[in-house]
């Protein structure tokens, strides 16, 4: 870790702030405006963490994948490399020619780098310090109605309950006590997969160990979606082209041996506590639930340890960098399944699992549903709630100026598929957890749509008031055959009914968004971040007539929605106001309004 801080520092990528800065909220709210900076954000290194005037004895690194350039420094080396290299093992074929067999031979010896090596323990953690609770680590607050402080960024140790299965992930992990961390792994985590294991087998505690810092690239690794039984510093060997060495715990579990702090201890299988609310990386709070609890036996610290933390929120976060380099290099994996993927595309505003964008190469009729049905039945992409399938004739899906008239000159209500499906656990809107409505759409064929009559935003607001409430409308993309329609309006019965009533107007729309009126339409950016999030496909879609309408709203009596609706997370004002007095960071009034820093 301190090894790449230099790097870091040596590219002029590092901010290093010696002011004394609370854990809570301060140093959260300043990472979290600073990564909405884009390529111009910088990694953050926070020398004097406090709480409550209490000085901790070690530094905060924050924003660590501040960008693409520092992800590369991560993998010492291009991830577009890494992602060709992948490519090149998937076709690999039996060599016909001496040339061929070198090539083969010579691609094949770099797999020897992948699996770990196992230090004896005589290099183990004994030279760290001991702590005594986790009180002396400077966990971070996020947020004002966080339960208490969270583990952002640790790796978490498993291992089956035979040994022959390692598993490395990244839950965020709530402290609730000294010694005691809730442990939020989700149904679908094969951390969680272990926990039942031992449970069927009478176990009454499953061993865990938790990494701090080390090599950055061991939390990237974590949040592989590698599949199942595949541990996931082997990527890390592959990737360094080095063995990752790790050194064991006591409770049997073995971690990097360079890790800048070791939390080890076990699950109790039988004792749970709720964990949350929590601000995460929706942009929205999770709910208070039950996980199990975590017993903290040891708490090792190097000697010149710092503590690495992130932040979750709304976009745009560190987690869009470290994103990019998953989706470039999962994509040749991809296409082992799904051959004709040609690219993909995973915007940070559709938080990932909500929105992803593809580009593939149709042979014929119904191929694009076929492609859906069998990314929706692949790993993590298993989660992904709404995907919109372009030509290979479509631009670059990173051309969004050019890509969103190509889909809307190509929309056509029959092409959107409705299914169901698991869905990310901390998914809101879907009326069950960890399961709910799916839509994708295909926009590979020109659709001879008829033409509308497009009306000026105040015309088209006027007809429509004539039958709603309507706070404010704004259209987008009117030069193109199937224009958006947003509209701010009061909700004050089902959206299905308020959509109805305007159909007498089919003639001047095709698709019909409903917002809450708290929003703005001038920002489309967070408008596609709050859609996608709000919206359950099976129960939130309406078609009819050629016309097709999406509930954004927040769910209510209205939909019969059971859960209870959360609240976004919003940077404190107070405490944003009183970083600016003390010229920690900017008064950004631009950056604020554009990303929504106050809700």
């Amino acid at each position: 870790m301190r090894r790449f801080i230099e790097l870091l520092k040596q590219n002029e990528f590092l901010k290093i702030i010696d002011e004394p800065l609370d854990v809570e909220l301060e140093i959260p709210h300043i990472a979290y405006i600073e990564a909405k900076k884009f390529e111009e954000g910088k990694a953050l290194l926070f020398t004097q963490p406090i709480r409550e005037k209490k000085a901790y004895k070690y530094p905060v690194l924050m924003n660590t994948f501040c960008n693409q350039k520092a992800l590369n420094l991560a993998f010492g080396r291009d991830f577009e490399g890494v992602a060709a290299e992948i490519s090149s093992l998937t076709k690999l074929h039996i060599p016909t020619t001496l040339r061929a067999k070198l090539d083969f031979f010579s691609q094949i010896s770099r797999l020897r780098f992948a699996p770990p090596r196992r230090l004896a323990k005589t290099k183990a953690l004994y030279a760290h310090k001991i702590l005594k609770s986790l009180k002396e680590l400077p966990i971070l607050k996020t947020w004002e109605q966080d339960a208490a402080p969270f583990i952002t960024m640790g790796q978490v140790y498993t291992k089956s309950l035979d040994g022959t299965q390692n598993n490395l992930g990244m839950y965020r992990l709530q402290v609730s006590g000294e010694n005691e961390l809730l442990m939020h792994w989700q149904i679908h985590k094969d951390g969680a997969h272990f926990y039942h294991e031992y449970k069927r087998a009478g176990r009454s505690r499953m061993p865990v160990s938790v990494a701090i810092g080390g090599d950055p690239l061991y939390i990237w690794c974590a949040q592989a979606p590698l599949p199942k039984g595949i541990f996931e510093l082997l990527l890390y060997g592959f990737i360094k082209r080095q063995n990752a060495r790790l050194t064991p715990c006591e409770n049997g579990i073995f971690v990097p041996y360079d890790s800048d702090f070791v939390i080890e201890g076990w699950v109790d299988l039988e004792n749970f506590k709720l964990e949350g609310p929590f601000g995460d990386h929706t942009g929205f709070y999770t709910p208070p639930e039950l996980f199990p609890v975590m017993r903290v036996e040891k708490i090792y610290a190097k000697k010149d340890a710092v503590y690495q933390a992130t932040v979750v929120g709304k976009p745009p976060l560190e987690d869009r960098v470290m994103a990019l380099g998953t989706e470039r290099i999962f994509l040749p994996l991809l296409q082992t399944t799904v051959p004709d993927l040609l690219d993909y595309k995973m915007p940070e505003n559709g938080v990932f699992h909500n929105l992803i964008l593809a580009k593939i190469n149709t042979h014929y009729p119904a191929h694009a549903q076929q492609i859906m049905h069998a990314l929706w039945g692949v790993g993590q992409m298993s989660f992904v709630k709404h995907a919109i399938f372009v030509g290979k004739d479509a631009p670059h899906l990173e051309d969004y100026e050019n890509l969103i008239p190509y889909i809307l000159n190509r929309f056509n209500v029959e092409k959107i598929c409705i299914s169901e499906g698991i869905c990310d656990q901390l998914d809101h809107a879907s009326p069950n957890a960890c399961f709910g409505g799916k839509a994708g759409l295909d926009a590979t064929c020109n659709f001879n749509a008829k033409e509308l009559e497009i009306l000026s935003d105040e015309m088209l607001k006027s007809l429509f008031e004539k039958e709603l409430e309507i706070h404010a409308l704004k259209q987008f993309y009117t030069e193109c055959k199937s224009p958006i329609v947003c509209i701010l309006y009061d909700k004050k019965e089902s959206v299905k009914a308020s959509f109805e009533k305007l159909l007498k107007y089919k003639k001047h729309f095709r698709i019909l968004i409903f917002l809450d009126k708290e929003n703005h339409l001038e920002n489309p950016y967070m408008l596609v971040w709050r859609v996608v999030n709000n919206l359950d496909a099976q129960r939130d879609i309406f078609i009819k007539n050629d016309c097709v309408a999406l509930n954004a709203t927040a769910k209510n009596e209205f939909e019969a929605y059971q859960r209870e609706w959360p609240k976004q997370t919003d940077c404190s004002k107070k405490v944003v106001e009183n970083l600016i007095l003390r010229n920690i960071i900017e008064e950004d009034t631009k950056l604020f309004k554009q990303f929504e820093i106050f809700g």
